[in-house]
């Protein structure tokens, strides 16, 4: 586990540089309303990457995972502006968590076996959530709940728009699937899922699309995280302060889950 500093992880992210491409509303900037209540399951869409949160994560914790993973896309889409170069822009990614408190370890992808001709994506999300969960973990359930919420949703929607930007390009998609729980003694436990798709042909959708086994490849991380909450406390007005102006263009907290 990389030891960073209260002061290491303030200088970081006051040097970083952040995409700004998608900055068209700055006098919305902060207006983001996502209301999250510790006692209920919830989810959103930050980005490219599905975050839920099980009942006991307080609202300021759950903030400060959406905030930290909007730190980082924006961070490695600077850095890596290439949409095909989906593994180095995953390096760029997990360094910013690194850099603010979060512990990734092994970084190695995966790739994703499917026996039958046909795969979805949002199937082999669940298949790799029951391996790094536990088939009968009741986190497993709320993984489920938000896929379906996203499901459920038209096409069209505000919450299938941001994540299709940001997910896919041409031949090429990434995203990520990101779970918090409370554990005990205050313990802030994150389980962290992250997929790239490469494809013979343009990809239209990537979620719940059915794709030919033979024609993509899927790889995938997973891991456990652990979280120095007392370097991100330390950050989390700086990192708020950084994302203020991109916000609006990239979070959206879905329908209630329960």
């Amino acid at each position: 586990m990389k030891n960073i500093s209260p002061d290491q992880a303030r200088r970081y992210v006051s040097s970083l540089n952040l995409d700004d491409r998608l900055r068209r509303r700055p006098r919305a900037a902060g207006t983001v309303e996502l209301n999250f209540d510790q006692v209920k399951n919830q989810a959103a869409v930050v980005g490219s990457d599905i975050v839920s949160f099980v009942k006991g994560v307080t609202p300021e914790r759950r903030e400060d995972i959406v905030n930290s993973s909007l730190l980082a896309q924006l961070a490695a889409k600077k850095q890596v502006s290439d949409p095909g170069r989906v593994y180095d822009w995953y390096n760029a990614y997990f360094d910013v968590l690194t850099n603010i408190g979060w512990s990734v370890q092994d970084r190695g992808f995966a790739t994703y076996s499917e026996t039958s001709d046909n795969f979805q994506a949002h199937e082999a999300i669940m298949k790799v959530a029951a391996s790094l969960l536990g088939p009968a973990a009741t986190t497993l359930a709320v993984v489920q709940a938000t896929l379906d919420a996203l499901k459920s949703l038209s096409a069209d929607s505000s919450w299938l728009a941001i994540f299709n930007r940001e997910s896919q390009s041409a031949q090429t998609a990434r995203f990520q699937v990101t779970l918090a729980e409370q554990g005990e003694d205050d313990q802030f436990l994150v389980s962290l899922m992250a997929f790239g798709i490469e494809a013979k042909a343009t990809l239209t959708q990537v979620l719940f699309f059915k794709f030919k086994s033979s024609e993509t490849s899927l790889k995938h991380y997973s891991g456990k995280v652990t979280i120095n909450t007392h370097v991100l406390a330390n950050v989390r007005d700086l990192i708020k302060t950084k994302i203020a102006a991109h916000a609006i263009d990239y979070i959206k907290a879905l329908p209630e889950l329960d």
